[in-house]
């Protein structure tokens, strides 16, 4: 059996592993979009390096579009396997992946226009809406914990990674020729004290390893500390400077995160006197999903709905649909904060809020999360003076703050944590993947030095023989 890394190889995006046994069925680890890499984003998600039609399975760690993105675009293009992912990653992907079809052929018109400007062609969307929508069809939700048979010589069992609603490590059993071999794909590792989920929990023996390593070479401050720094930042702009927040998030998992933060500020009587909008349809209703499934959430927001019914709901807080709801948001003369996607700040409503705040020096932008290299985010976090946002240039005047802890992922301590729960000579072989080679290589050295062994950091077209 071999395994080829096509994406999230010494990268934090596009994550892609494939499987192929000795008999030749093919296993798709996650299926997600590259985000964040300028031109070549187009020609790498296209670009698939297998022939969908010939997928078996695509087994998924969790929702993330980075994880699942391109189900769509396979879809359309002849895959017709299952799709193995627990209930709320299918909940999720049902208006995850649509969402992502609407921004696309969305972009795509503006992007149209502008090349019809130039004398171009006009150019197609990756995929659509309805390609989306068509896809769920394949869908398959499973149980944490219960032990799934795929097809007559696989099995798989999901076990709670913490990382988001749903989230999962893919604990594989492949048999050939009478010999079991045990692959465990941990997608994205949350932390173990999350506010609003289960805290990740130890997961089965396993032969091959693949695991994460975004911040491998970086730790987080507590919760707590992050949740001051959140109130800090909204009372030094909305109170002594007068300014508006923009807080560029993912619409699920850290959205739900700030607004649960916010929502104990208020009902403690700590928050200043402003407005609150979240404003991304999508959030909208993954919140609504959040609530569908109480049975993921911790027990700090079991305590709270003790004697709050809505825990991400306050008098002040307000959830934006409309398009011309948003855009009013632009008019808006006093303090107030706005919560919208995307976290990386490369697609959906908060670059227009950028483009309308980013110059005015009394408002701030906080990021609460990671920003791949390249992206909009990371040019803003990294000092940029000026940026670009949809082809105009914006002098970055406001505030830029950044506030890591809020992120879903674990530091290099935590992830190193979690998967030690494994007997580390029992391990074959460990892959480093969804990450940056200096945090990789950060990070394998912390894993050496705590007893694991036979470590690759693979490059994106290796293929490996288990």
């Amino acid at each position: 059996m071999k395994v080829k890394f096509i994406g999230a190889a010494r990268e934090v995006t596009g994550s892609k592993h494939l499987i192929t046994t000795e008999s030749g069925k093919k296993i798709l680890l996650d299926c997600g979009m590259f985000q964040g890499k300028g031109l070549e984003t187009d020609a790498a998600n296209r670009n698939l390096g297998f022939d969908p039609a010939e997928i078996d399975h695509i087994i998924l760690t969790h929702s993330h579009i980075d994880h699942t993105g391109l189900i769509p675009y396979v879809y359309k293009n002849g895959f017709r396997g299952s799709v193995i992912c627990t209930h709320a990653t299918r909940s999720l992907c049902a208006i995850m992946l649509p969402d992502s079809g609407f921004i696309q052929e969305h972009d795509v018109l503006w992007f149209n226009k502008k090349r019809a400007r130039q004398g171009l062609p006009p150019v197609e969307p990756i995929y659509r809406k309805a390609d989306a929508d068509a896809c769920m069809n394949l869908f398959i939700g499973v149980p944490y914990d219960l032990k799934f048979q795929i097809d007559a010589n696989t099995r798989v069992k999901f076990t709670n990674t913490g990382h988001m609603l749903g989230s999962a490590v893919a604990n594989i059993e492949i048999t050939e020729n009478g010999k079991t071999t045990r692959i465990a794909y941990t997608g994205d590792i949350g932390r173990p004290s999350s506010r609003i989920l289960h805290s990740p929990v130890s997961f089965p023996q396993c032969d091959y390893l693949i695991t994460e390593s975004t911040y491998g070479n970086r730790l987080h401050p507590a919760n707590e500390v992050a949740e001051s720094e959140l109130l800090r930042v909204v009372t030094d702009t909305c109170v002594q400077k007068g300014g508006k927040l923009i807080i560029p998030s993912f619409a699920i998992g850290r959205t739900q995160e700030v607004v649960f933060a916010l929502n104990n500020f208020y009902n403690a009587g700590k928050l200043p006197k402003i407005d609150i909008y979240v404003d991304s349809p999508l959030a909208v209703n993954a919140t609504e999903i959040f609530r569908l499934y109480p049975d993921c959430l911790n027990e700090d927001v079991k305590t709270v709905l003790e004697t709050d019914p809505d825990p991400f709901g306050f008098s002040s807080l307000h959830y934006i649909k409309a398009v011309e709801d948003s855009k009013r948001l632009n008019f808006i003369k006093k303090p107030c904060v706005i919560i919208s996607a995307s976290g990386m700040m490369e697609a959906g409503r908060v670059k227009h809020h950028l483009a309308n705040n980013i110059s005015d020096p009394r408002n701030t932008i906080l990021a609460v999360g990671y920003c791949s290299p390249r992206t909009l985010g990371s040019r803003i976090l990294s000092g940029a003076k000026e940026v670009s946002i949809f082809g105009e240039k914006h002098e970055v005047r406001a505030d830029v703050e950044h506030i890591e802890a809020f992120s879903g992922h674990g530091d290099y301590n935590e992830m190193k944590s979690f998967i030690s729960c494994q007997d580390k000579t029992q391990i074959r072989k460990l892959f480093l993947v969804h990450g940056e080679y200096e945090a990789q290589l950060f990070y394998k050295g912390q894993l050496e030095n705590a007893g694991f062994h036979d470590i690759s950091i693979p490059e994106s077209g290796n293929e490996v023989e288990l």
